[in-house]
């Protein structure tokens, strides 16, 4: 019975250092196991860590070209304000302009329509002037008969004068009116005839009809 009883300690006591090893065996590899899951963990871990480095320094460089766009764009929308600006002046400029060309042309047109008129009346008067130059041409002419049957009844009044003053001239002259008497001698019937004009005060020569 002892015998038995031995065997089945033996027994038990070899399954049980079995048991310790089988279990030793798997602490072990659980132990490796876990390690290298931790290793893992670790590894990973770090390469987060550069990795969360490398995304805080994106961030850190998106945040300053961020913060270089806020400025970039401050200028522009500022240069945008100037630009506005200069455009509002330019438009008024050029309606001013626009206004300034519209009253000249309208200056320009009224001074067309003057010089027009001004251009009539220079035909105007050059006719004017034709006309008078060519009244003038016949008033030189007229003068010049007058001045010449001015010359003439000088002339005449001259021989006549000679022949008043030459007796034997005047005795002739004397019994001719004996013969032939002429009626009353008045100042109307001496000028008759002889292109004058007599008045109270002075005596005109006239142009002959």
């Amino acid at each position: 019975m002892k015998h038995y009883l031995s065997t089945a300690l033996a027994l038990a006591c070899i399954a049980l250092v079995i048991s310790l090893v089988v279990t030793k065996r798997g602490d072990n590899a659980q132990y490796e196991s876990d390690a290298g899951a931790i290793t893992g963990f670790s590894n990973q871990l770090a390469s987060v860590k550069v990795q969360v480095a490398a995304y805080n320094g994106t961030l850190t460089t998106l945040s300053n070209s961020l913060d270089e766009s806020r400025s970039v764009s401050l200028t522009l929308s500022n240069h945008l304000a100037e630009a506005e600006s200069t455009v509002a002046l330019d438009t008024e400029q050029i309606t001013n302009l626009n206004r300034q060309v519209a009253d000249v042309a309208s200056e320009n047109q009224a001074l067309r329509l003057h010089a027009m008129d001004l251009t009539n009346q220079m035909a105007g008067l050059t006719s004017q002037i034709a006309l008078i130059e060519t009244n003038l041409a016949q008033a030189n002419k007229d003068y010049a008969l007058l001045e010449n049957r001015l010359r003439r009844d000088v002339a005449e009044r001259l021989v006549v004068e000679r022949k008043f003053y030459n007796l034997p001239a005047l005795q002739a002259q004397v019994e001719r009116l004996k013969t032939y008497p002429g009626g009353d001698v008045s100042a109307k019937s001496i000028y008759a005839g002889l292109d004058v004009e007599v008045k109270s005060n002075a005596v005109h020569v006239i142009a002959p009809n």
